[in-house]
């Protein structure tokens, strides 16, 4: 973009000024990844089921092309713009959430998914950034109007979302939400003793979904015990690590990305591990690692509680989706099937992961002489804050 007048007061020009464009560049770099990886890894996944070859090219096309314009679009809005957002997409999340499982299609044996023309839509992927901002304002909000139970509704909220995934069942998007939920209770001033406590009914959740779900069952015992179980995918995808080495093979030139069945969606960085090499891989997680340090760097000027706890579970959300997606297929935890954010090929996925950043650059753009006191607290809750 060409560079802009100072004397220029005009509201993008100001936008522009004013946003993060470090973790901007670093969303067009992922995005242009995107489209890389996806052309060496489509073709291969679309002629085994039948498919154009570039069926799933021109699709990715469309979703990246969105994901970037919400992402613009989102980053405009006002905090109090990204908290109606928010609260509107956290019902009409949680409604189609419901809906997936009278109307979902199913596979694998879970009903995640609402089929659309040209596309299906996993409506939970939205309940992470809605129910992060959502949550955000009902424990900050507490402080400020004595008569709003804050707390007892942001658990009942937690309480619906924890019912919906589980009959879905969807236990790797449960752990996403509840470590995002955990961590903002945490920066909220939760109590030592109940950040313990939470942290051992999730080891103890998982551990009773371990014994519940077969599907559970099976991913921790092959991930514990080679000789068990299927592990065509894990094995194929450290073998595209192996053949790419250090430098790797080259664009096009992979070969054993071509016998991963899911190298477009869930396993794309070993794609990229197979034909770019390792450091390449460093330098896309350098990116990820970027984009979350930076934002959480620049809390610590930030004075509005709510933009804080917002943005903090914003972006652990997206930070640990990317760690569990690049940490499964290097075999370091069990495999999960969770999206490389702006990467992997997936509608959902990549607009809800817009959705989040763009309401992370649009919390901690810089508002130079706007007021961060929202509306309805009360004189003394101002002038504490502006103190």
């Amino acid at each position: 973009m060409p560079a802009i007048s100072r004397v220029d007061t005009s509201f993008l020009a100001r936008w522009w000024r004013n946003v993060d464009r470090v973790t901007l560049s670093c969303v067009c770099i992922l995005i242009g990844f995107g489209y890389v990886l996806m052309l060496a890894a489509s073709p291969a996944v679309a002629t085994r089921i039948g498919a154009s070859r570039d069926m799933f090219i021109l699709k990715q096309v469309v979703f990246l092309t969105l994901a970037g314009l919400i992402v613009v679009a989102t980053s405009l809005l006002s905090p109090r713009g990204i908290r109606r957002l928010a609260l509107a997409g956290f019902v009409l999340a949680t409604a189609a959430t419901a809906l997936t499982l009278v109307h979902g299609i199913e596979i694998k044996g879970a009903r995640r998914w609402i089929a659309l023309p040209m596309m299906s839509v996993q409506p939970s992927e939205f309940l992470k950034p809605c129910f992060a901002v959502v949550t955000a304002w009902l424990l900050t909000e507490r402080r400020y109007r004595r008569m709003l139970p804050g707390m007892p509704i942001a658990l009942g909220l937690f309480a619906v979302i924890l019912l919906l995934l589980k009959s879905q069942p969807d236990i790797g998007m449960l752990s996403v939400i509840t470590t995002v939920f955990m961590a903002q209770l945490f920066i909220d001033g939760l109590n030592i003793f109940f950040v313990g406590a939470g942290a051992g009914c999730m080891v103890a959740a998982f551990l009773g979904a371990y014994v519940a779900f077969p599907h559970v069952r099976s991913r921790v015992e092959r991930f514990l015990h080679p000789n068990v179980g299927d592990h065509y995918q894990i094995d194929t995808a450290l073998r595209a690590f192996g053949n790419g080495g250090l430098m790797g093979r080259g664009p096009g030139e992979g070969r054993v990305k071509d016998l991963l069945p899911d190298a477009h969606a869930d396993f794309v960085f070993a794609v990229a591990g197979e034909e770019f090499g390792m450091l390449v891989c460093l330098f896309i997680i350098g990116v990820f690692c970027l984009i979350v340090v930076r934002t959480l760097l620049k809390l610590l000027r930030e004075d509005d509680p709510f933009i804080v706890v917002a943005t903090v579970g914003l972006i652990t959300g997206f930070g640990l989706q990317a760690f569990v997606n690049m940490g499964s297929t290097l075999h370091l935890i069990p495999t999960k099937g969770m999206t490389l954010p702006f990467i992997s090929y997936g509608g959902s996925s990549a607009m809800s992961v817009a959705l989040t950043i763009g309401m992370v650059l649009a919390l901690t753009r810089h508002r130079m002489g706007e007021s961060r006191i929202p509306r309805g607290r009360s004189s003394f809750a101002a002038r504490k804050a502006t103190a």
